[in-house]
């Protein structure tokens, strides 16, 4: 069992999620960023569903009441037991009785910490998530919380060989690849291409629900408001303001707004770890080009842009930026 003496800013205990409820109104919800636990779950032979915690900026400090074996992974973060240094990412032996102490994350935001044998609280809909919009599964940690902790299932990947690719340090300007959303048609041209060819800023005002962005506000080109309906997670909603809130796993199932793209699914751990401040850019993907698989649930798909560099799916824009596919 883990034993919680400083529970930190904000963590919760997430694994992939609840997909598949929808329709009954519950979101998928699940880590934010799904490949680091994936990692750190295989670090220590878990299965990528296994549950973690994810933290928020600040870390968590945790008692081991048995002998464990965890790993921290993620946003870099330094790591003691009993005040001494031990290894980011790696599984590290952890003796009862111990302190783990996971500090403020150096880069990112959410650092994951994964224990051999996983979190067993009990699960909801089929998944032990916290879900901070709805309420649905544990809610976030406190102190003096006492967390159950399955038997191991596998020996501890020392070598990190299976583990997915460590997303590495954060750039402070960040590139995402989006898809035409539902309603693109309701905003102007010249909206529709200040998304692609301006840079917007993530605000602080951003949580588990979504990201909100800071930039040029995107004019419709439509009176009125529609009625709610159906939000997908990455979708980029459009409130009356203008300004892009991008949605993340805690997001509503249903929205008014107009959606007026999607973020590709692999490229959410970007946002997901990008610092208030941080500059975001748009990069349209070609209709015909194929998603990649989404963050954990089974590998990663190919590293997102932190460089500003296009993918293979994009193509040169007419001021020399980058650009896929077409807004028509």
């Amino acid at each position: 069992m883990l034993a919680v003496v400083k529970p930190g800013l904000l963590t919760t205990v997430q694994d992939l999620g609840r997909p598949g409820y929808a329709h009954l109104g519950v979101t998928r919800s699940g880590a934010l960023d799904a490949p680091a636990l994936a990692r750190a779950n295989a670090l220590v032979g878990n299965p990528p569903s296994a549950a973690g915690l994810e933290t928020t900026l600040t870390g968590v400090t945790l008692r081991a009441e048995a002998d464990l074996t965890i790993a921290v992974s993620g946003a870099v973060a330094p790591v003691t037991v009993d005040g001494q240094p031990v290894a980011f990412d790696a599984p590290v032996t952890v003796p009862a009785g111990s302190v783990i102490a996971v500090g403020p994350a150096r880069t990112g935001v959410r650092s994951y910490v994964a224990v051999a044998g996983g979190i067993t609280v009990a699960p909801v809909l089929g998944s032990r998530a916290t879900d901070t919009l709805s309420g649905l599964g544990p809610p976030p940690l406190r102190a003096g919380v006492v967390l159950p902790v399955g038997p191991p299932s596998a020996a501890p990947d020392v070598t990190g060989a299976a583990a997915p690719p460590a997303l590495g340090p954060m750039p402070k300007d960040v590139t995402v690849r989006i898809r035409l959303g539902p309603r693109h048609d309701w905003f102007t041209g010249p909206a529709r291409d200040a998304l692609l060819e301006q840079p917007y800023v993530l605000t602080p005002k951003s949580n588990r629900v979504g990201a909100r962005l800071a930039g040029p506000a995107l004019t419709r080109a439509r009176p009125g408001e529609l009625p709610s309906e159906g939000i997908v997670l990455g979708a980029i909603q459009v409130p009356a303001d203008g300004q892009p809130l991008i949605f993340l796993a805690d997001h509503p199932t249903t929205g008014g707004y107009p959606v007026i793209a999607v973020v590709e699914r692999a490229d959410l751990p970007l946002i997901a770890q990008a610092r208030p401040g941080t500059t975001i850019r748009f990069v349209l993907v070609a209709k015909e080009a194929a998603a990649p698989s989404a963050p954990g649930d089974a590998a990663a798909g190919p590293a997102p842009s932190t460089s500003g560099a296009a993918s293979e799916s994009t193509i040169p824009a007419r001021d020399g930026t980058t650009r896929g596919g077409s807004w028509t």
